[in-house]
């Protein structure tokens, strides 16, 4: 989109974004003019909920309407009804259309699913709210390893039994370990900078090999299972992409110290949860800590619910009172940058959709 300082951006909410969110983007890029969706989006069903009632139908006026909206914009926010069928019929039905922002950090797995083609993908830009959960899930992975470190599940036994032992046992400590952040995107960085606060050696892989704050040293991932035998913990932040399937495999798992501690607050796919169970059944890996799961919601049938040394959230750690406002500011930064020709932050890499 050209440069102008009095161009103008209608930017068409598909989420149901509190009236005040929307407001703040109009206030940080006042040439943006929002147009919510309002009634017509699927409602929430809690805060941060950006998928929304599942079960919500609109009649054919309504449905008609909110079409309209989103079909007259030059750019949307939120991917309508959560659906990548939806996102490509609006792609397709909207030739003006040149911004997309998905609500969720892995946004590029639904721009995938919506099968583009080449010129459509060339022709709209999609972004993602990347980094906006990062300190988030930062906190969660350190929650991860401190519970691995200070035998949370032995504590919790010892509690329950009003038991209060004569012989102690030394919890571990993360300033004594060398962790390796699979991952160094917004996430990982974020990961990084709290666990140098606890004084902890910090490895990372990076496809990139750049520096990184508060990283002691890149891993390439041609290398990764000789650092994974020579690390006490791994947290995992990487996306799910062909590339990233099933990296914690089999071979992985073996490669790994004895007493390894794992946290995942990337994507479920990354981990190969066979060889998970066996790695923490034989001792490979003392204590995961996992905020994603391979098929989620997870199976009732899954050995993971009940396995004494994990820890499962339900996709939960990313959320947040003020996420709403930190997506709306990301927004705002990034009609600015389409505003002024410039190059916008978190946008999809449609070769590998993250």
């Amino acid at each position: 989109m050209p440069s102008s300082s009095n161009h103008h951006l209608t930017l068409a909410i598909a989420v149901d974004l509190p009236e005040e969110e929307c407001a703040f983007i109009h206030e940080r890029e006042p040439r943006v003019k929002v147009v919510p969706t309002g009634h017509l989006a699927r409602p929430r069903r809690y805060n941060s909920d950006w998928v929304g009632d599942p079960d919500f139908t609109r009649s054919e006026s309504e449905e008609r309407r909110y079409r309209e909206i989103l079909e007259s914009a030059d750019a949307v926010m939120g991917v309508p009804d959560d659906s990548p069928e939806t996102l490509a019929a609006l792609v397709r039905a909207n030739p003006k259309l040149r911004w997309v922002h998905t609500m969720a950090a892995g946004g590029g797995a639904q721009v995938k699913a919506a099968k583009l083609s080449a010129d459509e993908l060339a022709r709209v830009t999609f972004t993602t709210s990347a980094g906006v959960h990062g300190g988030t899930l930062a906190e969660f992975a350190i929650f991860g390893l401190l519970a691995g470190a200070q035998d949370l599940r032995r504590l919790e036994r010892n509690q329950r039994a009003h038991a209060w032992p004569t012989i102690r046992v030394h919890p571990r400590h993360l300033d004594e370990m060398r962790v390796l952040v699979l991952g160094l995107g917004g996430i990982g960085k974020a990961v990084a900078s709290r666990l140098k606060a606890f004084n902890a050696e910090v490895w990372g892989t990076s496809r990139s090999g750049r520096d990184v704050d508060n990283v002691d040293r890149i891993v390439p991932l041609s290398q990764l299972h000789g650092a994974l035998g020579k690390v006490d913990a791994v947290v995992v932040t990487l996306p799910g992409t062909d590339e990233t399937r099933h990296m914690l495999n089999r071979d992985a798992f073996a490669a790994m110290k004895k007493g390894t501690i794992l946290a995942n607050v990337g994507r479920g796919s990354v981990i190969d949860e066979e060889s998970l169970l066996d790695a923490l059944d034989n001792g490979t890996v003392d204590f995961a800590a996992l905020d994603v799961v391979e098929r989620e919601p997870l199976p009732d049938e899954s050995p993971l619910w009940d396995h004494e040394r994990v820890l499962i959230s339900p996709h939960s750690a990313a959320l947040s009172s003020q996420e709403g406002r930190r997506i709306a500011a990301l927004v705002a930064r990034n009609a600015t940058a389409l505003l002024d020709d410039e190059p916008l932050a978190n946008v999809v890499d449609t070769l590998n959709f993250y």
